[in-house]
């Protein structure tokens, strides 16, 4: 991508190691009777699958091989890849805005897990269950309250002059945080959106491939603003220190993302897939994400732990059409790559 952007040393390095950990991730054990496609930050160390895929095994005999192709999307395009010769029996991370794709591959397998009825409707993500919400939250920017003081208060804001350089995004192609965010300014913009994309271009220091990569530079005070999660903030209340780290609430609202795991399609291990599915609105599933995944449970029985108090829940939400966006991301990349 030809864009007015910095791209750092420690850009490339990130990038570079996540191609090697995703590249070995990827070798899919012969033995296990199941294969579960995940993004990466769900299958880290300090992520939930440590936590929950255990937890599976011991409740039900069934040993799983978990596998990271890279962020959400590239999970998608992998298993659309291998639709003709399925390997995944599960894939884990189809959010609201990668729904529409992944339906119109066909690559998903209808099914209502048992306790269907315990996720509020406005949480529902297909009506036939070809995808089962787990979690969900708000996309937001956050900012490094010690290395920037003035805050930005609008998608507008981010384009003047006083944050040049001082933005990390993600990549929409691969990325949902970075579609979230490509479909959060088409709400805002619609028919011009390509204008605030070229706005918006002198105050992105860099679009990393995946969140991790991206939020790792945001930590490391690459630069003080990123897109992320509202609850985001929670992790830094939890394991750092209060406050630092901010979610600025925006006032033209917030979109929402929502979640799922879904069956793939011409699976051979479907009783060991249902179970999984089942398993991910348990209770011992679904307390599990607010401390390993930072997002809301579907489930409204779990209960919060106290550095969620640093999660704003934003007064408005935004939404667009997700079948519009493919046209969306072209629009927006045009833009940073114009001269």
């Amino acid at each position: 991508m030809r864009t007015r952007t910095v791209i750092s040393w420690l850009t490339v390095a990130l990038t570079l190691l996540a191609t090697v950990i995703i590249a070995t991730s990827c070798v899919v054990k012969k033995d296990a009777d199941l294969v579960i496609y995940a993004y990466d930050s769900f299958t880290s160390e300090w992520g939930p699958g440590p936590v929950v895929i255990p937890a599976f095994e011991k409740a039900t005999g069934i040993s799983v091989h978990l596998v990271a192709p890279g962020d959400a999307g590239n999970v998608l395009a992998r298993v659309i890849d291998e639709r003709a010769a399925p390997v995944a029996d599960v894939v884990v991370g189809i959010d609201n805005n990668l729904l529409s794709k992944a339906l119109e591959a066909g690559v998903l397998s209808a099914y209502r897990p048992k306790q269907y009825k315990s996720i509020p409707a406005n949480l529902v993500l297909d009506q036939k269950w070809r995808v089962t919400p787990y979690d969900w939250s708000s996309f937001a920017i956050m900012m490094d309250t010690e290395k920037l003081q003035n805050p930005p208060l609008s998608l507008e804001d981010l384009t003047k002059p006083e944050y040049k350089n001082k933005l990390i995004l993600m990549d929409p192609r691969t990325s949902t945080p970075g579609l979230g965010f490509l479909a959060w300014t088409l709400s805002v913009y619609g028919d011009s959106l390509g204008e605030y994309w070229s706005r918006l271009r002198p105050s992105i220091l860099t679009m990393s491939p995946g969140w991790d990569t991206g939020y790792g530079l945001f930590t490391s005070g690459e630069a003080p603003l990123v897109i992320s999660y509202t609850t985001s903030a929670a992790y830094h209340a939890e394991y750092e220190t209060a406050g630092r780290y901010k979610a600025l609430e925006f006032n033209e609202g917030h979109p929402v993302q929502i979640e799922g795991a879904g069956i793939v399609a011409g699976t051979k291990n479907r009783e060991a897939a249902e179970a999984f599915i089942d398993f991910m609105l348990t209770d011992e599933f679904q307390s599990a994400l607010p401390l390993t995944n930072w997002m809301y449970p579907v489930s409204p029985s779990v209960e919060l732990p106290a550095s969620y108090a640093y999660a704003p829940k934003p007064a408005s939400t935004v939404s667009v059409d997700p079948a519009l966006l493919d046209e969306a991301v072209q629009t927006a990349l045009n833009a940073l790559q114009a001269p």
